[in-house]
């Protein structure tokens, strides 16, 4: 169970930062969908070619968190939040400018780079933050709030005819003001530090993939974004397909699917903390619950049942990725936790790509309703993999 010691008042503002954050990294995500057909429409390259943007967005969120560690040491943590603010900016601008599209492509890859980096950097600094656990609950939630104001966002200035560009100059200036912050702010952030220091010539990654609960927390997670963007990106179609329910409708119980994720992350820390549930037996309950949820769906196709299965399937997983974030450097040296949060951040991005493109082979081969039972089988796989982390961790009392 986490201390029940607040931060500091003084640390409060910087909390505040890394929450304002995540809610930009969650509209910018929530925005893509809304802009794809104003991005074709401009461009006319078809949405094959839109799609390898984010290919090359996510291969450099790859680089960047897969490199966090030597980042660390040489910058500091108040160094790559400005960095990582930095290339947000040098990333969005182009789109915002409406550039030639060659020129999309190097953006892309800078941007993320620049939400590698953030990404990486905060979750860095809440695991040293008292009620770490908590905290990086909330932090992950406002990510969904992000994610819920993007497309409602992008809409309305769309409706408002103001061009597809201004949603991202608006991006841009947010994020300017979010590098103000870090720049006079981030004091705390950079006296954030862990408890022991490696020497300087020490490959610190090369050093953090030897250790095996490295790749036992990285596969669980890599599984659980698998579960998690599968059913977010399938589970529509699952419902008009499978189930035969109105677009509107559908569309509806998707958002409550969204919805759940982020009020899990909001809620369910602070009612196991009530109860004295540790990130133990908290994940083992969330994993149970998107199981249940799942079978349920799978088994009664009812329109009911989907609307209050899909919201606590959400719900479930809600929390399971920030108390892996928050777990893993309790379970490594202490100065490989910045490197071994790089690793499982980088390495889901493969969890992202793999999982649900295995869930659409399905979909077109075999039928869209393979979708609960696939999610079912790695919800099951999550759960041995989350036994044995327990089970080889060499102090469980950590979880």
């Amino acid at each position: 169970m986490q201390e029940t010691t607040s931060p500091s008042p003084t640390l409060r503002l910087p909390v505040g930062l890394a929450f304002f954050c995540f809610v930009l990294i969650g509209t910018n995500d929530g925005v893509n969908g809304v802009l794809l057909p104003s991005l074709n429409a401009f461009y006319a390259v078809g949405y094959a070619v839109l799609g390898l943007l984010f290919f090359v967005s996510s291969f450099g969120y790859f680089l960047s968190a897969i490199s966090s560690g030597f980042l660390t040491q040489r910058l500091g943590l108040r160094g790559i939040l400005l960095l990582g603010a930095t290339a947000f900016l040098i990333g969005i601008l182009p789109f915002g400018l409406k550039v030639p599209f060659v020129l999309l492509f190097p953006a892309r890859l800078v941007f993320g780079l620049s939400v590698g980096l953030l990404e990486t950097g905060l979750n860095i600094y809440i695991t040293t933050r008292p009620r770490s656990t908590l905290i990086l609950n909330y932090l992950h939630a406002f990510y969904g709030v992000g994610a819920l104001i993007g497309p409602a966002t992008a809409t309305i200035i769309l409706a408002l005819q103001w061009g597809w560009n201004s949603v991202y100059l608006l991006l841009g200036g947010v994020d300017l003001l979010l590098l103000i912050g870090f720049g006079i702010f981030a004091r705390p952030i950079q006296s954030a530090r862990l408890e022991e220091k490696a020497s300087t010539t020490e490959n610190v990654l090369s050093v953090t993939l030897k250790l095996p609960v490295v790749w036992l927390i990285t596969f669980f997670l890599l599984v659980y974004v698998g579960i998690e963007v599968s059913l977010g990106n399938w589970a529509y179609s699952f419902l008009l397909g499978s189930r035969h329910i109105a677009p509107f409708l559908a569309g509806w119980i998707v958002t409550g699917y969204w919805s759940g994720l982020t009020v899990g992350r909001f809620l369910l820390q602070n009612i196991a903390e009530r109860l004295g549930l540790g990130t133990k037996g908290l994940i083992y309950l969330c994993i149970c619950l998107v199981g249940v949820s799942l079978a349920l769906i799978w088994l009664i196709p009812l329109e009911f049942i989907a609307i209050i299965a899909l919201f606590l399937i959400g719900f479930g997983l809600g929390p399971i990725y920030p108390l892996t974030i928050d777990i893993t450097p309790k379970l490594v040296p202490a100065h490989l936790g910045a490197s071994a949060i790089g690793v499982l951040v980088s390495v889901s991005i493969i969890g992202l790509a793999v999982f649900p493109w295995l869930a659409g082979v399905l979909a077109q081969f075999v039928g869209i309703w393979t979708l609960l039972p696939y999610s079912l089988i790695l919800t099951l796989v999550m759960l041995v993999l989350w036994r044995v982390l327990v089970v080889a961790a060499s102090d469980s009392s950590k979880l």
